[in-house]
């Protein structure tokens, strides 16, 4: 089924007559979406069938490619399926919304399950892997529960890069912390994110955030400043997610989402030029001045086992194969590059671009 107009369908006020609506933001995704819609259409866990206790909202966010087309196709031979467009989207002001935001909003208003699932276009869902999440969300009372997913990555810099975006973003944002009712750090991946609807609605949903760029975060925030409990963890057995095509797209991407994830960025650059500078500098060092005395030398030899050790402790967080903990060394100079590039765009020139859209981030 498809349609156009959310308000013909139950609003926020109704009762949910589901368990689960999965909402799928979707610009220009042709790529990505006939897999992970293969993926989700085939949760088929007895007793959870689409269309009698859950439902599929694939809202289109005004894509030029063949998006709409299949999203349309899988609609029409499943049942449950139901396909909207999100409204038009107001570049100037961005209309209180991003794209993304936008899209989400949509699809939530026309919604009828007791839960919400907001997952990406760009999402491989294990099977069954929803059907288990709400069980997890139930059994810890979670009123959002949000997995961090396996990243598959291609090509060598984004074998290098990757690890360590994700591992300071473990370090940020420690799932320990998150779950924790009595720290107020929060955060959330929009790749998979479950929210019960009383809760999402209750704070406004995508509309309150409606120009947060990292709006997933933000919701997070939400919900658990209503004295809500929130679930976050790593969750490779139950979907993965390729983010990025191309290195064009992982500049685009990083440098959009880099300044607003980590709390001093520009710091954070130094300490990775440092990192860079001791890998290579100290080996350099302890061989190359003929005149030290072997003492010397020994003791520059064993800060650079210090560093080895500090530098690969903390990229092993980020949860990727040990090859790609090993070269990330080698992407650590494109890292710097990516966080003061990211700086650069929101701190000077206010403005960043994705799929097609400038966003202004000014306050």
């Amino acid at each position: 089924m498809t349609d156009t107009d959310p308000a013909q369908h139950p609003n926020s006020t109704e009762a949910p007559d589901l368990e689960l609506s999965v909402i799928i933001p979707a610009r220009n995704e042709q790529r990505s979406l006939p897999a992970c819609l293969a993926s989700i259409l085939s949760q088929s866990e007895p007793g959870f069938l689409l269309g009698q206790q859950w439902e599929l909202i694939v809202v289109n966010d005004d894509s030029t490619d063949n998006t709409r087309a299949l999203a349309v196709e899988a609609a029409a031979t499943h049942a449950g399926v139901l396909v909207l467009d999100a409204p038009p989207l107001d570049l100037g002001s961005n209309g209180g919304f991003t794209g993304k935001t936008n899209a989400c909003w949509t699809g939530a208003q026309a919604a009828r399950g007791r839960y919400l699932l907001f997952t990406d276009a760009d999402t491989i869902h294990e099977t069954n892997d929803i059907s288990r999440s709400l069980r997890e969300a139930d059994r810890h009372d979670a009123a959002l529960l949000s997995y961090s997913p396996r990243q598959v990555v291609t090509g060598f810099w984004q074998h290098a890069v990757m690890p360590l975006v994700f591992s300071e973003l473990a370090s940020v944002y420690p799932s320990k912390q998150i779950n924790d009712p009595a720290s107020r750090l929060a955060a959330a991946n929009g790749q998979f994110l479950l929210v019960e609807r009383d809760a999402y609605f209750s704070i406004g949903g995508h509309r309150a955030v409606g120009k947060n760029i990292l709006e997933d975060v933000a919701l997070a925030e939400n919900i658990k400043r209503g004295s809500r409990s929130i679930r976050f963890r790593y969750a490779p057995e139950a979907l993965a997610t390729r983010m990025y095509w191309t290195t064009s797209e992982m500049i685009e991407g990083w440098t959009k989402n880099l300044a607003l994830l980590f709390p001093k960025p520009v710091a954070l650059a130094l300490w990775r030029i440092l990192d860079v500078l001791l890998f290579f500098g100290l080996p350099v060092a302890a061989f190359g001045l003929y005149w030290l005395q072997s003492w010397q030398r020994n003791v520059i030899l064993l800060i650079w086992v210090r560093t080895l050790w500090r530098f690969y402790s903390r990229v092993a967080r980020s949860n990727f194969p040990a090859l790609d903990i090993a070269i990330s060394i080698l992407g650590a100079p494109f890292f710097i590059y990516l966080l003061l590039r990211s700086v650069s765009r929101h701190r000077f020139k206010k403005n960043v671009f994705w799929k097609g859209r400038n966003y202004n981030t000014a306050p």
